[in-house]
């Protein structure tokens, strides 16, 4: 069972993708390299995004597509929503009629579930979800044999 539909998990990859080199734009053929995505399915929801306002899409030699929300700003809740959105159970889906009056007890579950899913993608940033490269760590202790310039006397 997949809880997010393949869109959603393009989306998702691709903004995050596109989030690690802002103000560049990427092509389409290489958005889906670095993001693991069939491109013919992958330019259609970068199209969804672009609808949404979360990409710009340029045509041309040095076109592509481009980030233009800021990455701290845009909710994970905000990418599924662009191309898939999340439906949240209102009524019986069985519509049977002893349960008119509100959910029964699996689909109130059901739902309730979805409310927690929903609350931590809205609480979830693209910053947040980044892979940064670790800093370069100092080989050894760089203050052991230095003067009080950084020189090494050794």
């Amino acid at each position: 069972m997949r809880l997010l539909s393949d869109a959603s998990e393009y989306a998702l990859r691709a903004v995050i993708w596109l989030a690690q080199c802002p103000r560049e734009a990427q092509k389409v053929r290489d958005i889906a390299v670095g993001t693991c995505a069939a491109p013919g399915y992958l330019v259609k929801v970068l199209q969804g995004l672009a609808r949404a306002g979360i990409l710009s899409a340029q045509r041309g030699v040095h076109g592509g597509f481009t980030l233009v929300r800021d990455p701290a700003g845009l909710s994970v809740w905000e990418v599924v929503n662009a191309v898939d959105p999340v439906e949240r159970i209102r009524r019986c889906p069985l519509e049977l009629e002893t349960h008119h009056s509100g959910l029964c007890p699996m689909h109130q579950r059901i739902d309730d579930a979805m409310a927690a899913i929903e609350a931590g993608f809205r609480e979830s940033m693209i910053e947040d979800l980044i892979d940064r490269p670790p800093r370069p760590q100092p080989l050894g202790n760089p203050t052991v044999g230095a003067d009080e310039h950084g020189a090494r006397s050794d």
